[in-house]
């Protein structure tokens, strides 16, 4: 019989008593999926969701019974989340899929444990666990498929697939979180034949679920495996060509130079280094206005990037360490450097008898262009710098 180890999460005081209050019958409570998995893998437990055959407002009624506030995050699909101090707890009724379009499931509560793992997409996010043994219940295989670091659908690949495309990108993410090669044969064949099913899915989905993959320590070979299963060229076409390529060198920079992972960079790598295509991607995948502009940036790389502190000084920060990084130069210069303002405003210039206009936003730039060329010295050299250009346009 398996059971989950004590960790921080299980010995947390609001964690049991968030147990009592919904469990005192000590069959009704579980929990499932990524707390489970996690504890067993021995990596840290970001989020703990329970399953519960009680239905949501009898829910809500014996959390207010426990003075307990309650949020109800998903009530038509019967989930509920307990407020919690050390940690929101998500508590969801058993359910059963009663129809699905490959995006979204109509369903039915249940009190059947294994009709609910049933309706889950991989056999190790199937996993239950008694939150007061710790034992742990697996209807699919999970335990194998974990130890084994497989990926495998739960039941027919092909019907979790149809019953929502999006699992085809999250088959992908588990892979390069949890899996080994060689990958699920079934698996792989599933998502190389039903990719072209995404197409249906909203743009919002299909770029939270790629900002998800490349935010994970070493996506480059499983975006690579997209790319020769034809999964790639259905959600991002424009990076077919060479983009898993410039995806690895660029994991591969980032971990010489100690930099963490950083999803819009790596979107970055995928593009091909033209702006207008990077802005309309940003677009297709509903990225905010400010990521759009980033990516357009890494996008305007040509050639050498040149000196840090200027191209940083020209674009911003971010933008400097994503051109740096993608062309394999050391970001070195820009560690504990502060950007600095021009130390000469245009009134000073209109001081020195220049009328305002076009001439002291052409002097401006002279001398600025000048000041970032020589390293931003001081505001006597500046002066200097302006000296030296009043004189030439006299």
């Amino acid at each position: 019989m398996a059971r989950l180890p004590e960790t921080s999460w299980t010995r947390r005081e609001d964690f049991a008593r968030l147990v009592e209050a919904l469990d005192p019958e000590r069959d009704s409570l579980r929990v499932v999926g990524g707390a489970v998995r996690d504890t067993l893998l021995g990596v840290p437990v970001a989020d703990i969701d329970m399953a519960t055959w009680h239905r949501p407002q009898d829910v809500i009624a014996r959390l207010d019974a426990a003075g307990i506030r309650s949020v109800p995050t998903g009530i038509a699909h019967g989930t509920v989340t307990a407020v919690l101090a050390q940690g929101h707890v998500e508590i969801t009724t058993l359910r059963r899929d009663v129809s699905t379009d490959g995006r979204h499931a109509t369903v039915a509560f249940s009190t059947d444990w294994r009709e609910d793992a049933a309706r889950r997409d991989f056999t190790i996010n199937a996993l239950y666990a008694d939150p007061r043994t710790l034992e742990v219940f697996d209807y699919f295989g999970g335990l194998d498929d974990l130890a084994a670091r497989r990926v495998r659908f739960i039941g027919d690949a092909r019907q979790r697939i149809r019953e929502d495309y999006l699992r085809v990108l999250r088959y992908f993410r588990f892979q390069a979180r949890f899996g080994s090669m060689p990958a699920d044969a079934e698996a792989e064949s599933a998502v190389s034949e039903l990719a072209p099913g995404m197409k249906g899915l909203s743009r919002e989905r299909v770029g939270w679920e790629l900002t998800n993959l490349l935010s994970l320590p070493d996506p480059a070979p499983t975006v690579a495996r997209m790319a020769d299963l034809g999964v790639l060229r259905e959600v991002l076409p424009e990076a077919e060509k060479g983009g898993p390529a410039a995806l690895a060198a660029l994991v591969a920079e980032e971990r010489r130079q100690d930099v963490a992972p950083d999803p819009l960079r790596r979107f970055a790598a995928l593009l091909p280094a033209q702006p207008q295509v990077a802005s309309d991607v940003a677009a297709r995948l509903r990225l905010s206005i400010a990521q759009r502009k980033r990516l357009a940036a890494a996008a305007g790389r040509t050639g050498e990037p040149g000196e840090p502190r200027a191209l940083a000084y020209r674009l911003g920060r971010e933008e400097a360490i994503d051109r740096l990084l993608l062309a394999g130069a050391p970001i070195a210069p820009l560690e504990g450097w502060d950007i600095p303002r021009l130390p000469l405003k245009g009134g000073e210039i209109v001081a020195r008898g220049v009328s305002a206009g076009p001439e002291v936003a052409r002097l401006l730039r002279a001398v600025e262009d000048k000041w970032v060329a020589e390293g931003f010295p001081g505001g006597a050299r500046v002066s200097e710098l302006l000296d030296a250009e009043l004189a030439r346009s006299a």
